[in-house]
């Protein structure tokens, strides 16, 4: 049963209603019979059918056991609407709950998001490092100058077996250590300039240790910068004759301890005394440090 008897008396249901006394029922009902009587709506084809529901509901109101069980119905309708209005919460609330789990579970890794963010951070960052070093390689690659045409005098072949052998003379090897301050081509030419015409100058790098090798323009300016070029005292050189200048060639007067011993180094020997004259080096600019 659909109609709500208050509601054709134009009173409030639910709980307010079962709240009204019979006499407020009963004013309500002479007010509604007033305004629906069919007398008063000639032209109204549902006034009769309207004025007969008014008196129906007010007979339903009126009697006491007819209206209790009406309220009765009335509060039994509004907890059904209640629970189904509670199911309809819960059931909503699961929907969206299980919806949020699906966009969770299908949505990415925050912790896997951040890892990958990082990943490619570092991957590009480790290319940018070659970048770097590939360019400062370039930049710092071996520094050669062309040789200088000969135009007379020593270093020039003027027969089968002198050219070979007086070039070899004019180069010097120099090394250090990788410590301290490093060298650069600009840098030894300058330094070996002062003892004679520098015509090239070629710098060989590896993880410890820096060499080159010196061409100067005799073989007199190539042994006066064996005995005078000490480089920096942080890091100091070690130059040697590439071929160093035989007992007959050299003069007597010119020959020291380090020359005849230089005559017969070779493979380790050689090495090692290079090693030796490195390590005296280093200690003179320790000691004058302190």
């Amino acid at each position: 049963m659909d109609v709500d008897h208050y509601a054709i008396l134009g009173l409030p249901s639910g709980e307010q209603g079962a709240k009204l006394t019979e006499k407020e029922i009963s004013k309500a009902y002479r007010a509604k019979a007033l305004e629906l009587h069919p007398d008063k709506r000639p032209d109204d084809p549902n006034a009769h059918a309207n004025f007969q529901t008014l008196k129906s509901s007010y007979e339903i109101l009126k009697d006491e056991k007819a209206r209790k069980l009406f309220d009765d119905l009335l509060r039994v309708k509004r907890e059904q609407h209640r629970r189904q209005s509670e199911r309809d919460s819960k059931r909503q609330k699961m929907m969206t709950d299980l919806e949020a789990r699906e966009r969770s579970a299908f949505a990415p890794d925050p912790a896997a998001k951040e890892l990958e963010e990082e990943e490619k951070i570092a991957r590009k960052l480790k290319e940018e490092i070659a970048r770097i070093r590939a360019m400062h390689a370039k930049k710092g690659a071996p520094t050669t100058f062309p040789p200088k045409k000969e135009t007379g005098g020593v270093g020039k072949k003027s027969d089968g077996d002198a050219g070979p052998t007086m070039d070899k003379e004019r180069m010097l090897k120099v090394s250090w250590e990788k410590i301290g301050e490093d060298y650069t081509a600009e840098k030894l030419r300058e330094m070996f300039s002062k003892f004679g015409e520098v015509e090239d100058v070629v710098i060989r790098h590896n993880k410890k240790k820096g060499s080159a090798v010196i061409v100067m323009s005799s073989k007199d300016a190539a042994v006066a910068s064996t005995r005078a070029v000490l480089g920096d005292l942080s890091n100091p050189l070690l130059v040697l004759p590439l071929q160093p200048v035989s007992s007959v060639e050299m003069p007597s007067a010119e020959r020291s301890p380090e020359h005849n011993r230089l005559d017969n180094l070779v493979g380790a020997g050689y090495q090692a005394f290079e090693d030796s004259i490195l390590k005296k080096l280093q200690k003179a600019g320790e000691k004058q440090k302190q």
